[in-house]
C-alpha cells in the first residue's frame, strides 16, 4: 500500500532538507503500480496507440513505457534558405511487438547567429529507459553500483549514452542516486529526474519536479535554461559567465581568458516526453536554449561545457550483440570523447545511458 512507504520517504525528504509536500502515489510520474497521466499519440508501428488523455497544463507528460512515440518531424532551419534539419535514425533497433524500430534520431542545425552546425539527438523514452552512472570526480563520494565502465549486462541493452553536468562544486545544485544524497538538492535548480521504471523528467526542483517514492536519481546543474517552451530570461542574460567557466579560444589554462561561444551541451524534454540533447563547438547559453526549443523541448537545462566533456554516442552492434566502442558512433565527429569513453574504467564523470526497455530488435 502507498501508506506503508511514507515513513522512509519522509525521512529521505528530511535528509534532503526539503519542506515539500509529499506527492501522492497517483501523481503524474512514472512509477510502479501507479497510473501516470500520459499524452495521446499514435505509434510508429502496429503497437496499439495509447488511450487519449489530457496532458498536464504545467509541462510535459511521461511517455508510456513500451509504447513508441511518433518519429520527430524535420526541423525548420534558423537561417532562411538553409536545408531542413532532416532526422536520420541511429543506434540499434529496439524490439516492439513482432518488429523493431529505431529509438534515436539525429540531425544538425546552425544556431541563430552561428556558423558551425550543432548536433541534436532525439530519444524515444517510451522505448528507452534512462540510468544515471556516477563517477569519482562527479559527483565523487562513491563507490557506486553504476559507474564506468559499462558492464556486459548493461551493454547488452545499451542504445545511447551522453555526458552529465558540471563537477558538483560548480553545479550549484545537488545529486541523489542509489538511495543516497551525495549533495543536497536545491530548490529551483534545473534537475534531471529518473524514475524506477527508467522514465525521465526535467524541470525546476520543488515546482516542476519533486521527490517521490519512485525517484531513483536526481542530477542538478545550474538553473533552468528552457521553461514553458521558451528560453528563460537567464538564458539570454549578458551574464554568460553565470553558465560556467569556459576555456579560451586555444587553451583551457586558468590564466587564459574564457570565451562565451564555447563547446556546450544541453538536455530537454518535449511535451510528449521525448528527450532531446544538443551539443556544439561554438555555442552561447541562449543558442543552446534556442536549439532545444526548436527540437521541441518545453523544459531544458545545460549540461557540461568546454571541449573535453560534451559527448553523445549511439551504439549499433550486430543483432544480439552487445554495445561496444567498435560499434559506437558520435553525434558530432569533432567531440573529444567518443564511443570508448563510457567503457573506460578511468572515466571519472557522471553520464546517462539510454537502454532498450524490451530488448534489441
Amino acid at each position: 500500500m502507498c501508506g506503508s512507504r511514507l515513513p522512509p520517504l519522509l525521512a529521505l525528504l528530511a535528509a534532503l532538507g526539503l519542506g515539500l509536500a509529499l506527492t501522492s502515489c497517483t501523481a503524474s510520474v512514472a512509477g510502479q503500480g501507479s497510473a501516470p497521466v500520459r499524452a495521446s499519440t499514435a505509434a510508429r508501428t502496429s503497437v496499439p496507440a495509447r488511450p487519449p488523455v489530457s496532458a498536464l497544463p504545467s509541462g510535459p507528460v511521461l511517455a508510456v513505457p513500451g509504447q513508441p512515440l511518433p518519429a520527430p518531424a524535420a526541423l525548420v532551419p534558423f537561417l532562411p534558405g538553409a536545408a531542413m534539419g532532416a532526422w536520420r535514425p541511429e543506434g540499434r533497433p529496439v524490439g516492439v511487438g513482432m518488429g523493431s524500430v529505431r529509438a534515436v534520431y539525429e540531425t544538425t542545425l546552425i544556431p541563430p547567429g552561428g556558423t558551425q552546425p550543432a548536433g541534436i539527438a532525439w530519444m524515444d523514452t517510451g522505448l528507452l529507459a534512462a540510468r544515471l552512472y556516477s563517477g569519482s570526480v562527479s559527483p565523487g563520494g562513491g563507490p557506486y553500483r553504476y559507474t564506468a565502465p559499462v558492464q556486459a549486462a548493461q551493454a547488452a541493452m545499451l542504445v545511447a549514452a551522453f555526458n552529465g553536468g558540471f563537477k558538483m562544486n560548480q553545479a550549484r545544485g545537488g545529486y541523489y542516486t542509489e538511495g543516497r544524497v551525495i549533495d543536497p538538492l536545491r530548490t529551483g535548480a534545473a534537475s534531471l529526474v529518473i524514475y524506477a521504471d527508467g522514465s525521465v523528467d526535467i524541470g525546476a526542483w520543488g515546482s516542476d519536479v519533486t521527490m517521490t517514492a519512485q525517484v531513483v536519481s536526481v542530477r542538478q546543474n545550474l538553473l533552468p535554461l528552457v521553461a514553458g517552451g521558451r528560453p528563460t530570461p537567464r538564458a539570454s542574460s549578458a551574464r554568460w559567465r553565470a553558465w560556467g567557466s569556459t576555456c579560451g579560444a586555444t587553451s583551457c589554462l586558468a590564466a587564459v581568458r574564457g570565451i562565451e561561444h564555447q563547446w556546450r551541451s544541453g538536455l530537454g524534454i518535449t511535451a510528449d516526453g521525448a528527450l532531446v540533447y544538443v551539443a556544439g563547438p561554438a555555442l552561447d547559453p541562449l543558442q543552446v536554449a534556442e536549439l532545444l526549443v526548436r527540437a521541441g523541448a518545453v523544459r531544458g537545462m545545460q549540461l557540461d561545457i568546454n571541449p573535453n566533456w560534451p559527448v553523445f554516442v549511439t551504439y549499433d552492434p550486430p543483432p544480439g550483440g552487445p554495445a561496444a566502442p567498435a560499434n559506437g558512433r558520435k553525434l558530432l565527429a569533432s567531440t573529444t570523447q567518443g564511443p570508448w569513453t563510457f567503457f573506460e574504467a578511468t572515466w571519472a564523470r557522471d553520464f546517462i545511458t539510454m537502454s532498450a526497455r524490451s530488448g534489441p530488435g
